[in-house]
């Protein structure tokens, strides 16, 4: 049996006063308008109240944000709650109908972002004919009007007050290391709320970052074209609170075993060729090419100049060679190897595909930012078959994304600086069909003098 409300709120003052009390005093000093709850503390505290906020966090979130009222809070003094259990970390692809209105954890990779607007979140209306004050929540896109008074009136009433907060969607997909080998990615929106779309958190939701997303579950009605409600819904997320993915390979498991067999390895003399082999082992030779797959999935180090100056530590790779020649099997056999990758064939990408776009928001009806393929690769290697056939005008999309390694976007009232320190491996067919050994690389290739340029190593 579950706890009652009042005993909810008497417990989260109390869980407050001996374990946040500090933290509560710092954030209303600073103007901060939110606390923020290490799940495992509560688990400490009272584990039926952490059960409790997963299967009920609506409601008991609501305690808890009554519960600081005794301590003098402003009025949308919210509760966060951070470090969710794994157990209460769902796949976006697995999660059902049964996940609904419960507290869970997603991880992904965010690729769209919109604008930050404000929506009603209830509304007040008076009767004409006996002036009572009516209050209609706003729980759905389609702003809602009382239809009749207690008075017994029927018809329109007249609009005194608006609670607006504001808002913001994204877009998270599931981060490429998650899934098997040729799975697509599935999608997920998330809605942001009151501080969570503040200016200190945009960081935190640039197209291309990597976070973890706690909160609630629920369904979003589809409109059918006719304007009826479906009775299918797509599934949304009201986010609680999110943070940032450190993406450094930490939480790859190594075993005992792994960690022998990577020390005996170590040992070997001969191990940078056995490396080499290992590159694509079903195609023959080609050892100078698989030597320099192998430096770029290694990567280099970033480094900063006295000057300021940034030198990348990415290696850009360019495959020239007839076709038929293995070049795409390579890719392929990199895409399915490193831990993060993207593939995009040359007949398929466009610059803001490959880069970044500005799309319309259908939701909030404004404008929201979609990371590309080099954002989303970023700190991983993209690879881009046949780049000989994407145009002039999409490869200089490009230029700034290889060489700075961000991407600065100002389109739509959206300015925004995106990061691509991502290594690309591309492939590209001759011109004239053959390679020609005995005519200069540049004059082969159906590709700008200017992007050439920018790959390290040119086969």
């Amino acid at each position: 049996m579950g706890i009652d409300a009042a005993e909810q709120i008497e417990k989260f003052q109390e869980f407050v006063e001996q374990s946040y009390q500090q933290q509560l005093h710092e954030h209303m000093n600073k103007g901060l308008q939110f606390i923020l709850i290490d799940f495992f503390d509560l688990t400490k505290y009272d584990p039926k109240l952490a059960d409790q906020l997963l299967l009920e966090p609506e409601e008991t979130i609501k305690a808890a944000e009554m519960a600081l009222e005794q301590f003098e809070v402003k009025k949308g003094f919210r509760v966060r709650f951070r470090n969710l259990p794994k157990s209460e970390e769902i796949f976006i692809r697995n999660l059902r109908s049964k996940h609904l209105l419960k507290f869970i954890a997603i991880e992904g990779i965010i690729r769209q972002s919109s604008e930050v607007r404000p929506q009603a979140v209830s509304a007040k209306f008076e009767c004409p004919s006996c002036g009572n004050t009516i209050t209609m929540p706003q729980i759905d896109q389609q702003f809602r009007e009382p239809t009749r008074c207690s008075c017994g009136r029927k018809g329109k009433f007249r609009l005194l007050s608006k609670d607006l907060v504001d808002v913001q969607r994204l877009v998270i997909e599931e981060s490429p290391e998650n899934l098997e080998g040729g799975a697509q990615p599935k999608r997920m929106q998330i809605f942001l709320r009151e501080d969570l779309v503040e200016p200190r958190m945009e960081r935190r939701t640039t197209p291309g970052t990597r976070i973890i997303v706690n909160g609630s579950l629920y369904e979003v009605p589809i409109q059918t074209k006719t304007g009826a409600t479906s009775t299918r819904f797509d599934l949304a997320m009201q986010a609680n609170y999110i943070e940032p993915v450190e993406e450094d390979y930490s939480e790859i498991n190594i075993t005992p075993e792994d960690e022998r067999e990577i020390k005996k390895l170590a040992k070997d003399k001969d191990i940078h060729n056995r490396l080499i082999r290992s590159i694509a082992p079903s195609i023959y030779g080609h050892e100078k090419i698989k030597e320099a797959i192998l430096l770029q999935l290694f990567g280099g180090i970033r480094k900063t100049k006295k000057d300021g100056t940034i030198v990348r530590g990415d290696l850009h790779v360019l495959l020239v060679g007839d076709p038929g020649a293995g070049k795409s099997q390579m890719l392929t056999f990199v895409n399915n190897t490193a831990p993060k990758s993207r593939y995009v064939a040359g007949r398929s990408a466009s610059g803001a595909g490959l880069t970044c776009s500005v799309v319309k928001d259908e939701f909030l009806r404004g404008w929201a930012l979609e990371a590309g393929a080099m954002v989303l690769a970023d700190k991983g290697i993209l690879v881009l078959d046949e780049m000989d056939k994407i145009s002039k005008e999409d490869t200089s999309a490009l230029h700034e994304a290889m060489e700075q390694q961000h991407i600065s976007v100002a389109k739509a009232n959206i300015q925004a600086t995106l990061r691509t320190q991502t290594s690309i491996l591309g492939a590209a067919n001759p011109k004239l069909g053959r390679f020609d050994p005995f005519t200069p690389i540049p004059n082969q290739i159906d590709m700008p003098p200017a992007l050439i340029n920018r790959f390290d190593l040119i086969f």
